[in-house]
């Protein structure tokens, strides 16, 4: 349905990870995704200009990247073409945990053809190397400008001793897959968005070299789900006290 609605958003600093690398995504050498082939994705905006990516993972939650630029203010769900308009969203809280946001929704998210949650994987997923996985957005394309329907790219999953290697140092909650000689991977604008590895959302973008759309030569870098399932559990279950903190802030 056209109806609009939007996702407005309170923001309260929980943890906040500092890295030197700029935050970047969006697709380089993917190709248009099917219409309401990837219903889990969100875009998150400000002056509805796409800032970053999301996906849904509960009729209540939207989960993004805390290195997320541009201030997002709203999240758009059921949507492929940006360019065509809003399909629906509601009120939101913010909150942070670790390299991850969850947007907690005020009221449920109706979940149909055009909105779909993805999974989330079980604890300590193992990936293969060179495993394909998928990564899509609506961020920067190598062409340098930004694609206005959703992108989608096969990328292959990096072994974490080369990744480690190319980048000198790495927290140990990341997965590395695209670059590196690939061709393939993110660019600017859709950090936040999940690589779906067998249809399961195992980890977010995260960061690149801002200078590595045209032709990546370094790991792309992801965290690992994973590694926060009992937080994101909780979050889910609303049994944060800094959730409720966050509750009770935008209540009053």
């Amino acid at each position: 349905n056209n109806q609009k609605r939007f996702l407005f958003v309170f923001f309260y600093f929980h943890f906040f990870v500092c890295i030197l690398s700029e935050l970047t995504a969006g697709i380089i050498n993917g190709k248009k995704a099917p219409k309401e082939s990837l219903p889990y994705m969100v875009s998150l905006q400000n002056k509805r200009r796409h800032v970053c990516g999301g996906f849904v993972i509960s009729e209540d939650f939207v989960a993004t990247s805390a290195f997320c630029d541009g201030s997002p203010t709203h999240v758009v769900l059921g949507s492929h073409n940006l360019k065509k308009g809003y399909d629906e969203g509601i009120m939101k809280t913010m909150i942070f945990i670790v390299l991850m946001l969850c947007l907690q929704l005020s009221s449920k998210v109706q979940t149909g053809s055009k909105v779909q949650r993805i999974p989330l994987p079980p604890a300590e997923i193992k990936l293969k190397d060179n495993q394909v996985c998928q990564v899509a957005g609506w961020g920067l394309t190598e062409t340098g400008a930004p694609a206005d329907e959703l992108r989608v790219v096969d990328v292959p999953v990096i072994n974490p001793q080369v990744c480690q290697n190319e980048w000198g140092s790495l927290l140990a909650n990341v997965i590395c897959a695209g670059g590196y000689g690939t061709k393939k991977g993110f660019c600017q604008g859709d950090g936040g968005d999940p690589l779906v590895c067998s249809g399961i959302a195992v980890v977010i973008v995260s960061f690149s070299k801002k200078s590595d759309c045209e032709q990546p030569d370094s790991p792309h870098v992801y965290t690992d789900i994973s590694k926060h399932l009992q937080w994101i559990n909780k979050i889910l279950k609303q049994e944060l006290e800094v959730f409720k903190f966050c509750v009770r802030k935008r209540l009053m």
